[in-house]
């Protein structure tokens, strides 16, 4: 850990060795098929080392993302999930109570012995890092990704900024401490309410939509590639029109490739013939894949939507 006066600047991250080519080619060959509308502004994030503010419903893969960047990158993803009451200490740093408790007793045996010395209940070592901290004291950098800030409260929000901007935290304890890299940061936004623009002024922006129909073939023959074109035509086809519908919960990606593969678990291979087919009422029941709330389930019917 890197502690530094206050003054110091954090040590500078050089700009990163590959292309934005290079860039989409590696995100899918860790899964994630992206198109240059989200690649540039990720492309910029890595090489600006400004925060990236990804909005979208939840599903469209905005979590995906950081973590497909991870593996692109062969380094650590460090997530904090954001929630109503999060608060610095679960988000930065906590002190090791039970072993400070110990090092209490241990100098009260030492005195009672005779043998005082100066104890330092607040050690490095007795330093809890959570994910905030942990992102800016790693040797190699991590991708740092803020799930869901807009869950958080805009007091912590408020908190981030000093984080966001100069990539230091300060330890009332303890000092203030420098980041030794920069991390990759990633932040997304479900819109349950509207970010500061404080925030939005430090950040890089993306919405990140659901896939094209092309895009998300392209996704599902990635992920079950012994699936049927055809097949796979159809169920893009019917998410279309899925996502049209006023669900409480549109379907999102990772609903999709579950779907997929449910199909794929009952031998289906054309849904168009599932009317007739004698399992017709176990496909019915897997679109609890797709509909995650009774409300969606007791208003679709797969053989109207398939007709529709």
């Amino acid at each position: 850990m890197k502690n530094t006066p206050a003054g110091m600047n954090s040590n500078a991250t050089p700009p990163n060795d590959f292309s934005l080519e290079e860039l989409i080619n590696g995100l899918d060959d860790s899964g994630y098929v992206v198109d240059t509308n989200l690649a540039v502004p990720l492309h910029l994030m890595t090489e600006l080392g400004r925060p990236l503010l990804l909005e979208g419903d939840a599903g469209v893969g905005k979590t995906e993302l950081a973590a497909a960047l991870a593996r692109y990158l062969d380094t650590k993803l460090i997530r904090l999930q954001c929630y109503e009451g999060l608060d610095a200490h679960a988000a930065i740093y906590e002190w090791n109570y039970q072993r400070q408790l110990l090092e209490i007793r241990l100098h009260q045996s030492e005195l009672e012995a005779g043998r005082a010395h100066e104890v330092d209940l607040y050690r490095e070592d007795l330093l809890l890092k959570r994910p905030l901290l942990q992102s800016i004291t790693e040797e190699i950098r991590p991708v740092l990704l803020i799930d869901e800030i807009d869950r958080a409260d805009e007091e912590f929000e408020a908190f981030l900024l000093e984080i966001l901007s100069d990539f230091q935290i300060t330890i009332p304890e303890f000092g203030t401490i420098k980041a030794t890299v920069r991390p990759y940061v990633i932040l997304t936004s479900n819109g349950t309410r509207e970010l500061s623009d404080a925030l939005r002024r430090r950040c890089l922006y993306a919405f990140v939509d659901y896939p094209t129909a092309e895009r998300e073939a392209i996704i599902l023959a990635k992920h079950i590639p012994d699936m049927d074109e055809k097949l796979i035509a159809q169920i893009v086809k019917l998410l279309a029109k899925l996502r049209l519908m006023d669900l409480r919960k549109r379907p999102g990606v990772a609903e999709a490739i579950d779907w997929a593969q449910a199909l794929l678990c009952l031998d289906v291979k054309d849904l168009e013939a599932v009317a007739s087919s004698a399992n017709k009422d176990q496909v019915e029941q897997t679109l609890a894949c797709l509909l995650k709330t009774r409300e969606d389930q007791n208003r679709i019917n797969l053989n109207h939507l398939l007709r529709a």
